[in-house]
């Protein structure tokens, strides 16, 4: 009878034990809410930018989604040398892979911007990691490439996008300060409203814009040439960004020389941060401060 009672309290105590590890037990958690994932090895997480800070003519041309598929932007990325990046969606560039692959044997370079093209932010970590690692083997089986750049769609993240991209490989998640409107012109995030060295410029998909890829792209580069700017190759400039060992209290790595806005997102030092300044929010009035979310507040729209 004691050995009865002995053997029911050790599994009691057992069962005890076991309820006293808390959620994430076993999975490599630590005890993390629900969702959060494993932190990174040595909680280094990406660096985020919507410029490059340097002192040489450059802008950088990021193109999304692949919805647009010119065959005359083969053409003309060739032609003009163009180190363009391409930031491609499963769902939308899947069927015409042939026509990146032409562009990629022309100097693109194909870059992440997840399966299924959702708005990350508050997702859990699991969906966050299938998005954006899902994505990583599509395109690392069809090209040979692994991309090191990302792009969350409509420019919406949180610390868990930075935990689940860090875990899928990625180096840098990519944001934008201008953006080129489907009918030619530029808009801008913050800062000077026209371009200057480091800008990185969005190029999202349209439906049915009244100036083809092509045309818009032509247009832009002629703006770059009467202001001395040059397109450079993305990659080669952020891989020169290191993240500081401390991340920010949103858990971001920073760059030394710029003030974090409330989502970690770097913005020019003569930049006062506040809630409407980032692509991450909504301007109060639509225009030239155009995000790419919608103006209502919160849903995204077209954009990126």
């Amino acid at each position: 009878m004691r050995v009865r009672v002995l053997a029911g309290a050790v599994a009691l105590l057992a069962v005890v034990a076991g309820c006293g590890t808390g959620e994430g037990a076993g999975d490599g958690t630590g005890g993390r809410s629900p969702g959060a994932g494993p932190a990174p090895e040595n909680g280094a997480l990406p660096p985020v930018v919507d410029r490059v800070p340097t002192r040489d003519r450059v802008v950088f041309l990021t193109y999304d989604d692949g919805a647009e598929r010119d065959p005359r932007f083969i053409d003309l990325v060739r032609e003009r040398r163009l180190p363009v990046s391409l930031f491609l969606t499963d769902t939308v560039a899947g069927p015409g892979y042939a026509h990146f692959a032409r562009l990629r044997s022309v100097g693109a370079s194909l870059q992440n911007h997840t399966l299924d093209h959702p708005a990350l932010r508050g997702l859990p970590y699991a969906g966050q990691r299938a998005e954006i690692c899902g994505q990583q083997r599509k395109l690392t089986s069809r090209f040979g490439v692994r991309p090191r750049l990302f792009r969350p769609p409509y420019g919406m993240y949180d610390t868990i996008t930075l935990r689940a991209a860090a875990d899928c490989g990625i180096e840098t998640v990519v944001l934008w300060r201008a953006t080129l409107e489907p009918d030619g012109h530029l808009t801008y995030t913050d800062g000077p409203h026209h371009p200057a060295p480091g800008d990185i410029i969005a190029v999202p998909s349209g439906e049915a814009p009244p100036l083809s890829l092509t045309e818009r792209t032509t247009r832009l580069l002629g703006e770059l040439e009467e202001r001395d700017l040059k397109v450079g190759k993305l990659e080669d400039y952020v891989g020169r960004i290191t993240p500081p060992t401390a991340p920010d209290e949103h858990g971001s790595p920073l760059s030394p020389s710029t003030a974090p806005d409330e989502h970690g997102s770097p913005l020019s030092p003569s930049t006062a941060p506040d809630e409407h300044r980032s692509p991450l929010s909504p301007p109060t009035v639509p225009g030239e401060h155009r995000s790419p979310l919608s103006p209502s507040g919160g849903t995204p729209s077209g954009g990126v």
